[in-house]
């Protein structure tokens, strides 16, 4: 916005574009002296700047001036007599707009312009420093280039990752529908398949009673591996309830549902004392068990010798479930997590590898990690995390009752062809 006859021949003058034209930018001078503003144009001029200005003396006007032009670089005065310069911030900051602003004063303090900078202004200039100022401005525009790519990247991995999380809901949701709707006619199948082997196996030629095997076993395992498909979808579609849950109650239960495996491999399963941490108590029980479950399953020539614990890192808990099994090679660590993937054959071991998928899925939802190392037995050790309250929840939780398993209190111990202790 021009004022009077003065100020316009000044802009004039300034803006009139050289025969070699520099770098095109909008300046919006925030002055109450033409000649400083010419002065400055000029400086502009000489560092090759094409410039297309605009002079405004009072805040009415720099307020009315930003709603139909919008310079690339504010230049303002410090004390202009009426207001401020840092005024002019407060209005650009209200207005939404990332334009940065330079004070370009007679005299200016370190601890004013210190504390200016640290409400916003990008940088200062002192009028017998005009030379300074193109390098000031190249600077600010770069960083203002260099925050609204920032800005774009991160508003487009935004975008992504919603993408990614309505792909994946809508997967889940895939998942789920497919699964539950395949059950029946995949129950069908088992059954009538049943029927035909136990009516007319050895009725038949050997190359018949081959074929029924085929069919009866194909159809088990595909009502196996969509039930599977069925508990893993459902592990993402469950409401997490979060609640204080006494862990060493839930190893108790652990202990009691898998007590049949545990004698029949003569296992031996101990765990130290573990924390009352805040969970779905359901599913946390669900990744315990698969592991102790798995430790279990792939043990080698010896007895399986399992341990559970856990040690408080941080604002995180990181469980511990070392085994001396049959080990899991380094460059399978990360594979085991991922859904059906399988390391041995069904002869070798039963199982679709469903179960550390499920653990996986459920520890992230709960905010943690889990993996999977060498285990100082041999064997191999699983990591999980889960975040550990903080002392307000804590206090919080000191007058919550633990989540109760039906778990009787006294210890567990089966001898002498399964053990379980705790310690």
């Amino acid at each position: 916005m021009t004022l009077g006859t003065t100020s316009r021949e000044i802009m004039s003058r300034a803006e009139r574009p050289s025969i070699d034209s520099g770098e095109p930018l909008r300046v919006l001078l925030v002055e109450d002296n033409a000649a400083d503003s010419e002065l400055v144009l000029r400086e502009l001029k000489r560092a090759g700047f094409d410039v297309t200005s605009e002079w405004v003396q009072a805040a009415e006007e720099f307020r009315l001036i930003l709603e139909k032009f919008v310079p690339d670089i504010v230049l303002a005065d410090y004390n202009l007599g009426q207001w401020r310069g840092m005024e002019a911030l407060e209005i650009i900051r209200n207005k939404a707009l990332d334009i940065p602003l330079i004070l370009v004063s007679g005299a200016l303090g370190e601890v004013t312009a210190v504390e200016c900078i640290k409400q916003g202004v990008t940088d200062y200039v002192l009028k017998d420093s005009l030379p300074r100022l193109p390098v000031s401005i190249r600077r600010a525009l770069r960083e203002q280039r260099l925050r609204a790519q920032r800005k774009q990247a991160e508003n487009e991995l935004a975008l992504k990752v919603e993408e990614l999380a309505r792909s994946n809901r809508d997967l889940e949701q895939f998942a789920y529908v497919a699964s539950h709707d395949l059950q029946e006619p995949l129950r069908m199948v088992a059954m009538y398949t049943q029927l035909l082997a136990e009516r007319y196996r050895g009725k038949l030629d050997e190359q018949a009673d081959k074929y029924i095997y085929y069919a009866v076993d194909g159809a088990l395992r595909m009502q196996t591996l969509v039930q599977d498909l069925l508990a893993f979808s459902r592990a993402g579609r469950e409401g997490t309830k979060m609640a204080p849950v006494d862990c060493n109650l839930v190893m108790r239960q652990i202990l009691k549902n898998l007590e049949a495996a545990i004698r029949e491999k003569n296992a031996v399963v101990k765990h130290d004392t573990l924390p009352t941490i805040v969970a779905n108590s359901s599913q946390l029980q669900q990744v315990l068990q698969n592991l102790v479950n798995n430790a279990i399953k792939f043990h080698g020539d010896k007895a399986p010798e399992i341990e559970v614990r856990a040690e408080r890192n941080g604002m995180e808990w990181e469980f511990f479930v070392s085994d001396n099994g049959i080990g899991i090679a380094p460059e399978h660590a990360d594979r085991i997590f991922v859904i059906f993937q399988r390391l041995h054959t069904r002869e070798e071991y039963p199982g679709n590898g469903i179960g550390l998928s499920i653990c996986k899925k459920i520890v992230e939802r709960h905010g943690g990690r889990i993996w999977a190392e060498a285990s100082v037995y041999g064997g191999t050790t699983f990591h999980f995390t889960l975040p550990a309250p903080d002392e307000k929840e804590n206090a919080a939780n000191r007058g919550a009752e633990p989540k109760n398993l039906d778990t009787k209190d006294e210890e567990q111990k089966y001898e002498p062809s399964g053990s379980l202790v705790s310690r």
